[in-house]
């Protein structure tokens, strides 16, 4: 079993891979649509939740995604043909650090997707090179809420605290017009889904050959999770527009 298809057992019972509740999914959407006809692009979208939320909310708007996942990418069109919203939304296999556009975009989409860019500033630059005149970006990325261990940044990555994050991003040409700061419940809705989604595929499936290790793979990320992320990790989304 390969790290996709743990993924995606994972976020059986959590599809927006990110920790954000519904409400707060659709509030960010709303917010970065407001005309309600926006073209928006995903970078990294795997199956396709954002744009397919997007979609179903408004009935004008049109959408595009991109990963290098084909099994995501597949999942995300069987989705939107069961919303009845295939006809306004187009697939891109590909590598989201070099996709090339047709056209400019009104949304650009990246949550939880800053690591195939390298990082956060070189997300917004990308997003930046898709962008309108006008347009908005909705961006997601991890922070410290509270003083990492050395283990904690080496699983992880280097993250800063939420005002230093919001300041290199305000320092690299962009204005916050909304956010949200995913609060703890919110953290631990989502953990407790992905392990436990999970395990209890694995508990469903005792005669499955990768059972076992799909039960190993959701002890260790809870143990991870309960011993070195839960207190000093957190998750903001940021609604940007360009400054300049």
């Amino acid at each position: 079993m390969n790290r996709e298809e743990i993924s995606t057992l994972a976020h059986t019972n959590h599809p927006i891979a990110a920790p954000l509740d519904d409400g707060a999914v659709r509030r960010l959407l709303s917010a970065g649509t407001p005309r309600g006809d926006e073209r928006v692009l995903d970078l990294g979208c795997g199956g396709g939740e954002w744009l397919l939320r997007a979609l179903d909310m408004r009935p004008r708007l049109r959408a595009e995604g991109v990963d290098i996942s084909a099994s995501a990418l597949a999942r995300a069109r069987g989705k939107a043909r069961a919303l009845g919203v295939d006809d306004r939304l187009t697939l891109h296999r590909a590598d989201a650090a070099e996709f090339t556009a047709p056209h400019a975009y009104d949304l650009v989409v990246s949550v939880g997707a800053t690591h195939a860019f390298g990082g956060l500033a070189a997300t917004l630059e990308a997003a930046r090179g898709h962008l309108a005149p006008g347009g908005r970006v909705l961006v997601g990325d991890g922070f410290w809420e509270g003083e990492p261990t050395a283990e904690a940044v080496d699983m992880l990555g280097e993250f800063a605290p939420l005002p230093v994050t919001v300041q290199r991003v305000v320092d690299a040409g962009w204005t916050p017009v909304d956010g949200h700061v995913s609060t703890r419940g919110e953290l631990d809705a989502y953990e407790w889904a992905w392990t436990g989604s999970l395990a209890s595929w694995a508990l469903d499936h005792p005669d499955h050959p990768d059972s076992g290790q799909a039960l190993e793979a959701a002890t260790a990320h809870r143990d991870e999770w309960l011993r070195v992320c839960r207190d000093v990790f957190g998750f903001v989304c940021l609604l940007l527009r360009p400054t300049t």
